[in-house]
């Protein structure tokens, strides 16, 4: 049995800013957050109510946009 109380976590906090792409049938949600630990980005895909999400923490923004840039200029010379 674990010690942890889920009734002792914070709430979330709202998020720092925030931006919202829709493409076709695809709702992204992009919310710059930070907890304890740090700064991160919340994406989430909406696609008819589901919801999958991944955390991307602060420090991998710069590496993240490099790899998203080589992947626009691959696709951009097929």
């Amino acid at each position: 049995m674990s010690d942890f109380d889920s009734s002792q976590r914070p709430p979330p906090s709202p998020p720092i800013a925030s931006e919202k792409v829709s493409i076709e049938r695809k709702i992204f949600f992009l919310d710059l957050k930070e907890n304890q630990r740090g700064r991160f980005l919340k994406i989430t895909e909406d696609v008819g109510g589901r919801r999958d999400t991944i955390m991307l923490p602060a420090e991998a923004f710069k590496e993240f946009v490099e790899a998203l840039e080589r992947l626009i200029d691959f696709e951009a010379k097929l």
